[in-house]
């Protein structure tokens, strides 16, 4: 979570002056050399003679931008998994390299959206996107690291993490923090590049590496200009913290004992119970549904009689394409994702019908006689 109390500006992360594209530059390591020549005359007769070779090569002039790559923060709902913001890193450097990947939730960036940073989702990690299709898929996203990236070349990198079930939740923070290393090699993580000093006389025979990342949070960031790092932010926003849900009970007698084609609520009576669950809210789920409910007195529960499913016309049979429920609460055989139990105490029966989708509907019944 961001710390909170100290007012920061935040206006970008990671974006670099204008400047002469990378693959316009002279690549790194390229070895320039030059020959001087003088003319002159001895006694009528022209002569040439040519100087020593000067050389040099071209040092790696480390540069690149992290910027997010998406408008607002990422809309989740609580206990969503695999939540992801969209960052892009582009290499500004005259040479091929890799950048290593630091994401985190602690550094400072008040103001960035409209409500504070109050929660930090769980399992943060960066993985760079593999299909190039924008959106992180897990299982295919897996890198974890940018590997070889040529200049002026740019990769998609994903922050993820999982939404925790926190009452309250609105903002959690993040960012994407990126250190330059050493390319040169596929398939291995390079090692972080280290600046030569530039105290130091240059070496014409080796290539030196000099930071010339412009970009700059300010030390309370985390972030200075020339240190081969970069860092942008963005965040999740959990825009729902409850749905319409809503529960209709209805009772419907199923059979008197006199085998009338109307049966009447006489003692005897079969009497079926309709618990209808709904989620007027299209957008989100409502996540572990759990009803209980009272049998009245002068009744006795049927056992073996809770069902649930799917609901079926109003007023004829409560659930179709269900499951009918043991009444024990043990639930370690269960394996259709809905348990129920009745209590022959508290003379309740409790159904957790798990998850009511966004505009979806999931209906329990149970029976009773009357006494």
């Amino acid at each position: 979570m961001l710390l909170a109390g100290v007012a920061a500006n935040v206006s970008g992360a990671g974006i670099a002056l204008a400047q002469t594209a990378a693959s316009a530059q002279t690549a790194a390591g390229t070895r320039i050399d030059n020959v001087a020549s003088v003319t002159y005359t001895v006694n009528g007769t022209s002569q040439t003679t040519q100087s020593t070779t000067a050389s040099f090569v071209v040092d790696r002039k480390v540069n690149f931008t992290v910027v997010t790559a998406q408008t607002g923060p990422t809309q989740v709902n609580l206990g969503e998994q695999n939540v992801f913001t969209t960052f892009r890193v582009t290499n500004l450097t005259n040479g091929t390299q890799d950048f290593l990947l630091d994401p985190d939730q602690l550094n400072l960036s008040l103001g960035l959206f409209p409500g504070s940073d109050n929660f930090d989702v769980t399992g943060l990690r960066a993985y760079v996107d593999s299909n190039n299709n924008g959106r992180y898929d897990p299982g295919v996203d897996t890198m974890t690291y940018i590997d070889e990236l040529a200049p002026d070349a740019s990769a998609t990198v994903f922050v993820v993490g999982n939404v925790p079930d926190q009452a309250g939740a609105q903002y959690a923070y993040n960012s994407l923090h990126v250190i330059a290393a050493a390319g040169g090699q596929s398939g291995t993580q390079g090692a972080r590049l280290v600046s030569t000093d530039l105290n130091l006389d240059g070496a014409d025979g080796t290539v030196d590496i000099v930071f010339a990342d412009d970009d700059s949070d300010g030390a309370l960031l985390g972030d200075i200009a020339r240190n081969g790092e970069g860092r942008a932010y963005s965040g999740w926003h959990v825009a729902v913290n409850n749905v319409a849900l809503s529960v209709a009970k209805s009772a419907r007698v199923i059979s008197d004992g006199l085998g009338s084609p109307n049966p009447k609520a006489i003692p005897g009576a079969i009497v079926e119970y309709c618990l209808l669950v709904r989620n007027a809210t299209l957008t989100t789920a409502a996540n572990g549904v759990a009803l209980r409910d009272a049998i009245p007195a002068r009744t006795t529960y049927v056992p073996g009689s809770i069902s649930i499913g799917t609901p079926g016309a109003l007023g004829v049979t409560c659930v179709v394409n269900g499951s009918t429920e043991d009444d024990d609460a043990d639930d370690a055989g269960e394996t259709d994702g809905v348990t129920a139990s009745f209590d022959g105490v508290t003379k309740a029966v409790t159904a957790n019908v798990g998850t009511v989708s966004g505009g979806g509907s999931v209906a329990a019944a149970f029976r009773v006689k009357i006494d």
